[in-house]
């Protein structure tokens, strides 16, 4: 019998190192032979990656949090087609930097009922979770130091200041609560290989 699909995503705030776990975690799934496809969001698709640029780059106020939503969710539409679906489709693990939670996050913290908004547009255009969330835990002012020093570009939202990396990461971990079958929380203030060990602790676990 053929290995089961598994979707799993990585979460968490402005450099909190998801980034470099979810590379970790596919090398070592492909070392116990599965396939792994590795993506990340915004992007993962031609036309999403087109996206990533109108969303990731310019001033912190060159979209309103509602425009936002819409382009995270058109992007997210065109990946979910595109890339996971099918690798899913064919069995293999996604493992995904970011999903809707971060939009959930990111956009749905900042103004009145726009959680409520991400939610429903979400149900209508998306409509799937990650099998497993893995929630990568660090201190906010450690995560935006991280984020401001790789100087990459992308690095819009690290903008909007300590703050809002406070408040996301107080929403991250709400959420984690009350999603425990989905989310575990991984704390991400420790060597990466510690981290790694964890992380790969709770997938294999979802595998068995």
């Amino acid at each position: 019998m053929s290995a089961p699909p598994l979707f799993i995503t990585l979460e968490g705030i402005d450099g909190s190192g998801k980034s470099t776990q979810a590379r970790l975690l596919a090398e070592a799934l492909r070392a116990l032979g599965r396939e792994v496809v590795l993506t990340r969001e915004p992007g993962g698709s031609p036309g999403a990656e087109e996206i990533r640029g109108l969303l990731l780059e310019g001033a912190p106020d060159r979209w309103s949090p509602e425009t936002e939503i819409l382009l995270f969710t058109a992007a997210r539409r065109d990946h979910l087609e595109r890339t996971i679906t099918p690798a899913l489709e064919r069995g293999a693990i996604v493992i995904c930097d970011r999903f809707a939670d971060s939009t959930r996050m990111y956009q749905g913290l900042r103004g009145d009922d726009l959680r409520a908004l991400v939610d429903r547009l979400h149900t209508l255009m998306i409509g799937r979770e990650p099998d497993l969330t893995l929630l990568i835990d660090i201190d906010p002012q450690t995560g935006l130091d991280r984020a401001l020093a790789r100087k990459g570009g992308e690095d819009r939202f690290e903008g909007f200041g300590a703050d809002l990396q406070a408040r996301l990461r107080q929403g991250f971990l709400d959420l984690a609560q009350a999603e425990t079958e989905r989310i575990a929380v991984i704390d991400g203030g420790r060597d990466a290989d510690a981290v790694a060990a964890d992380v790969l602790g709770v997938v294999t676990s979802r595998l068995t």
